[in-house]
């Protein structure tokens, strides 16, 4: 498995060799700008390393893992929906 092949081009993610290196956005992005990536894309990246390993290798655990994966990603676009309705996506307000 090739590490570059499943992570796509995004700030603050790349690969050397085997190991993957991030850099986490750091501050509100409408206040500093884009400086690292969001942490949903560590869980993108996370998912999509698993479903390469289920389909080498399928399993329950896998498939739960998949889920449950794709289950916080959800729920994490849920919240950022929800600020962005309330006007306060981007900024450090609650």
């Amino acid at each position: 498995m090739n590490l570059q092949e499943i992570i796509e081009e995004k700030v603050g993610l790349t690969v050397e060799k085997a190991t993957l290196i991030f850099q986490i956005q750091n501050e509100p992005i409408k206040e500093v700008g884009v400086n690292g990536c969001q942490i949903e894309e560590l869980g993108k990246v996370w998912l999509k390393l698993i479903q390469t390993f289920n389909k080498k290798f399928p399993c329950r655990e896998n498939s739960l893992s998949i889920t449950k994966i794709q289950e916080a990603l959800m729920w994490q676009e849920k919240r950022t929906q929800d600020r962005i309705e309330r006007e306060v996506e981007g900024f450090n307000k609650i």
